[in-house]
């Protein structure tokens, strides 16, 4: 008894040795992307059924989330109802603690059941000796002699757990058994092995990864799969979109598709690598390693004898694979040893073997961390050992891998050389993204005395380098690098040099906002070319005319095209008549002859397709496709803009110009169209780290998406999306029409109209004050004004309608632009045209003032639908149907807005528009109050109500009713009364918002 009561006193307290073996916090970050592992866990326990016994082996490499995976279940399991004992081995190297996960779990048992605890010590006396106080140095030493068989405490833990499971399933989960001592692994060897009479689960996990050739788990492990009951479960890297949510999780912020695709690719599915690098994300954007996770993985180098430490290391300067004859060219090592290196390196799962001769790491945050590591003096001995195998063909390699260890190496004629061919190789294959960065890097190597040697030209390159950009979507960054060119250009530099780098960054400005003036550019380049038959002074006319056309110079720009295609035809310079041949379709087209743009830009896409002209394609598939659509043949367009994108796509430059603005205006069509499922799925940018200006507009398409499906990430998009309106136009359009709808949507009138400012303001600086997609933001802004008028009171709603003027002053500014043009008004301009004057009547209606005659305001109405049903624009079809039935109730027409909110309703539910359905249920409630009205308002009461709607006097309503003057006045104030109006105007504006007047 004495001997019992000593144990509890010790039980009892937790000990230090216990906090700092296994603290188990009490909150988690939300589990992602392991359904099906622990639904696999939870079934193999019996979690969702009747418990059965059985033994679980979870096996993954270090970091992929075993622990949080194992938390979760134990969670869960506790939910359910099971006791659940955690117990943790830990890495003591040789001074391994025998038991040690097993004092652990029956330490947390005597804390938090310290009567059962004792009660099992006192049936079972061998499980004393695993008591955490009792192993500490100051623990109380146990009865002299009293040396425990091994057969004893592997019965005594058995029936323990057997004892415990009479009261309830018990889940036993012992981690990190690859850290495990001897006797710990005999005892799992024993519990699996044995049976229980209950319901108990022994789980154990281990690092896959740990487990070389000679660790002691190695060969146990392989025993217990072939133990009946033992479940194998092997825990894979998450897949990139797991990841992905995983750091949106742990960085909320605003992060570029780039860095968040950076951070995916190096951490390879491993969650803990994937945190670590979103931690030093604030800093590195994505790039470098954090010191921490470096010295982690470092560690396991320490494992390798010295030959062994060099292979890898030499290895780490190839990257993440290397081939075994160029490894063995850098070593230098005798067959035999580097055979033996590299086996230890693979048997020490630092290395893999690839293929059939071809080594990587396992990690490539390994091959990171191992090369960061490197002495400089070494580094570069390495790199230079790497290119004189490479250049001498003692090994075969790539230009691009020559290039890299040259570069490196410090040797820059190499590198420049190796660079260049890299580049050319790169765009031959499609791939402009790689060969813009070897271009830049031969570019930067230049300005070494030392590349004076080679016969290279700096326009050339400088020239391939801008076309390697505009292909890779990357025009913004082509501007500033031909700039620098030009401004470092020798004084006595031949006049072609000036115009070729004139003419790359007059392309490239044509593909941005507010980057400079395109004909400032082609001026001064045709004025540097002879006046001769050449291919340069062809290519300066066609460039000419589309700066003239920039500018809306019509004439000028058919001119120069002419020109342009006259020489040529002459110097047969296909890929040019194409190209010229375009730009005089789009000039026909401006003319008002679309039948002969059609039928000019069809043929020379077919001519471009057979002769394999990517870029003559791309221009006219998207010209043709842009014709449509300002012409409203939106299905058609649709389908132009997408054929042109799976070119782009299929040709190796997804973000080239119009290739990618195919793309773009597939989504806002499809958009257009109701399409909105297409829209996410043409916006999704998932895994294709965009360019900055490309991913900026696509978001702009599908904020207006979220935004109108009242989607919960909405907000979210937008303050994504707010800072980068000043990258483009489109997105500042597409950014402030989806965030104007969703301040509306919260009454938010101030949020309103200061993000309508704002993008006067951006787009303004990008386009012009005047530009066309300001009528859009001016009938948003001015249909929200008109939705916090019905809802105000009566002395706050004239201040609603004072922006109104201002608002429509900036209509009028961009029609007058629109007439000097000679291009006809499309049908999305005559919608929101229309639109704006309907919601302008609108407003002036509901807040009474001047307001418009019921007549004009329901024509206006009619002609705003019939505007948008011809422009095939669902949503904004069925928001005008829900306007033009508010309007039809309030003038008496109910059976008319009941068949428009039908039609609207419908869309709205097809669309998943969830914020219209909630207008339309308005609207319902406006309905139940006029079938109710009579029971407000008395019959006398609803026709008195009428006429003075009508702006009648008492005396004429007394007059027209045959009642006397004073019956009219206590039926008018009844009537305020009730209708909470502070005088008759207001009592007429309520009467039309709420539908109270009858015919």
């Amino acid at each position: 008894m004495t001997a019992v009561a000593e144990t509890d006193e010790r039980v009892s307290v937790p000990s230090a040795m216990m906090d700092d073996v296994a603290p188990l916090p009490d909150t988690m970050q939300p589990i992602l992307g392991r359904d099906r592992e622990l639904a696999l866990l939870a079934d193999l326990l019996g979690l969702a059924g009747e418990p059965r016994s059985r033994s679980v082996l979870l096996v993954g490499d270090a970091g992929v989330g075993k622990t949080r995976l194992l938390r979760e279940l134990v969670a869960r399991a506790g939910e359910a109802g099971w006791r659940t004992l955690v117990g943790h081995c830990l890495d003591f190297g040789d001074s391994a603690l025998p038991y040690l996960p097993f004092s652990e779990l029956f330490g947390r048992l005597a804390v938090d059941s310290p009567e059962d605890t004792a009660e099992l010590v006192a049936d079972r006396p061998a499980l004393y000796h695993l008591q955490p106080g009792r192993r500490l140095i100051s623990g109380a030493p146990g009865p002299a002699g009293d040396n425990l068989e091994r057969s004893d405490l592997f019965d005594a833990i058995h029936g323990a757990l057997d004892d415990l499971a009479e009261q309830s399933p018990v889940l036993v989960v012992v981690e990190d058994v690859h850290w495990a001592d001897r006797s710990t692994r005999d005892l799992l060897s024993f519990l699996f092995a044995r049976a229980f009479r209950g319901p108990v689960v022994v789980l154990a996990s281990y690092r896959s990864d740990d487990l070389h050739r000679r660790h002691p788990l190695r060969a146990t492990a392989a025993q217990w799969v072939r133990v009946p009951g033992v479940q194998r479960v092997q825990l894979d890297p998450l897949p990139d979109s797991d990841v992905r949510r995983l750091v949106r999780a742990l960085l909320p912020g605003p992060l570029s598709e780039s860095d968040l695709q950076a951070i995916v690719s190096r951490a390879e599915g491993n969650a803990f690598f994937a945190e670590e690098l979103v931690s030093a994300a604030e800093g590195s954007r994505g790039q470098g390693l954090p010191d921490d996770l470096a010295d982690l993985l470092l560690v396991r180098l320490d494992r390798l004898d010295d030959e062994a430490r060099a292979v890898v290391r030499a290895a780490s300067c190839a990257g993440r694979r290397v081939g075994h004859p160029l490894l063995a060219a850098v070593v230098g090592q005798p067959d035999d040893v580097l055979d033996a290196s590299l086996r230890t390196a693979v048997e020490q799962n630092i290395l893999v073997r690839v293929g059939g001769e071809s080594y990587a790491f396992r990690h490539a945050l390994l091959a990171e961390a191992v090369y960061d590591d490197l002495l400089p003096g070494e580094r570069v001995r390495l790199h230079a050992a790497y290119a004189s195998a490479l250049a001498d063909h003692r090994a075969d390699g790539t230009a691009a891998e020559l290039a890299r260890h040259a570069r490196l190496a410090h040797d820059p004629v190499t590198a420049v050389r190796a660079s260049v061919e890299a580049g050319d190789e790169a765009m031959s294959v499609g791939g402009p993204d790689e060969a813009a960065m070897h271009f830049e890097t031969a570019l930067e190597l230049t300005a070494d005395p030392r590349v004076c040697e080679l016969s290279l030209d700096p326009v050339d390159l400088a020239v391939k380098t801008v076309d390697a950009l505009m292909a890779s979507g990357h025009p913004e960054r082509a501007v500033k690098l031909v700039k620098a060119q030009l401004a470092h250009l020798p004084a006595g530099a031949p006049a072609h040099h000036r115009a070729r780098l004139l003419m790359s960054l007059a392309s490239a400005v044509l593909s941005l906002d507010n980057a400079g003036d395109p004909l400032e550019l082609t001026t001064e380049a045709l004025a540097l070319v002879p006046d001769e038959p050449t291919p340069m002074r062809a290519r300066v006319l066609s460039l000419h005319a589309r700066a003239h056309l920039f500018h809306g110079l019509d004439d000028m720009a058919a001119q120069q095209a002419m020109e342009a295609l006259g020489l040529a035809q002459k110097l047969d310079l296909t890929s040019l008549v194409a190209d010229v041949t375009t730009t005089l379709a789009g000039i026909d087209d401006r003319a008002g002859d679309a039948e002969t743009a059609q039928r000019v830009l069809d043929e020379v896409i077919e001519r471009a397709h057979r002769d394999g002209d990517v870029h003559a394609e791309l221009r006219s598939r998207y010209l043709l496709a842009s014709l449509q659509h300002e012409r409203g043949e939106l299905v058609k367009a649709k389908a132009a803009y997408h054929a042109g994108y799976v070119v782009a796509r299929e040709s190796g430059r997804p973000w080239a110009p119009y290739g990618f603005e195919a793309r773009l205006m597939e989504a806002h069509v499809a958009y257009q169209l109701g399409d909105w499922d297409d829209v996410m799925e043409l916006t999704a940018v998932g895994g294709q780290a965009p360019p900055p200006i490309p991913e900026a507009t696509l978001l702009g398409v599908r904020a207006m998406c979220v935004v109108h499906r009242g989607d919960s990430s909405a907000e979210q998009v937008l303050d994504q999306l707010r800072p980068l309106w000043p990258l483009d136009g489109l997105v500042g359009v597409s950014g402030a029409a989806a965030e104007i709808d969703w301040y509306g949507g919260r009454g938010d009138v101030p949020g309103v109209l200061a993000t309508f400012d704002r993008a006067v303001d951006v787009v303004g600086l990008a386009w012009s004050e005047a530009f066309q997609a300001r009528i859009r933001l001016t009938a948003l802004v001015l249909a929200h004004l008109a939705d916090a008028a019905g809802r105000a009171a009566h002395a706050d709603r004239e201040q609603l309608v004072r922006p109104a003027p201002a608002l429509l002053a900036g209509v009028d500014r961009v029609m007058q632009r629109v007439r000097r043009r000679k291009r006809p008004f499309g049908p999305e301009g005559v919608a929101w045209l229309e639109r704006a004057h309907a919601e302008h009547l609108r407003l002036r209606w509901l807040a009474d003032v001047d307001p418009p005659d019921a007549d004009e305001l329901v024509v206006a109405w009619e002609r705003t639908l019939v505007a948008f049903e011809a422009m095939g624009h669902p949503f904004e079809v069925a928001r005008s149907q829900a306007r033009l039935a508010s309007v039809l109730r309030a003038t008496g027409r109910p059976a008319e807005a009941r068949a428009l909110v039908d039609a609207a309703r419908a869309t709205a539910e097809a669309l998943g528009a969830r914020p219209l359905l909630d207008e339309l249920r308005a609207g319902g409630e406006h309905r139940h109050r006029d079938a109710r009205a009579d029971t407000t308002l008395t019959g006398r009461e609803t026709e008195i109500l009428a006429l003075v709607a009508q702006g009648r006097s008492n005396g004429e309503i007394a007059r027209q009713l045959f009642i006397s003057a004073k019956t009219v006045s206590v039926h008018v104030s009844n009537i305020l009364a009730k209708l909470g109006a502070s005088g008759r105007t207001e009592a007429a504006a309520i009467a039309r918002r709420d539908g109270l007047l009858v015919e």
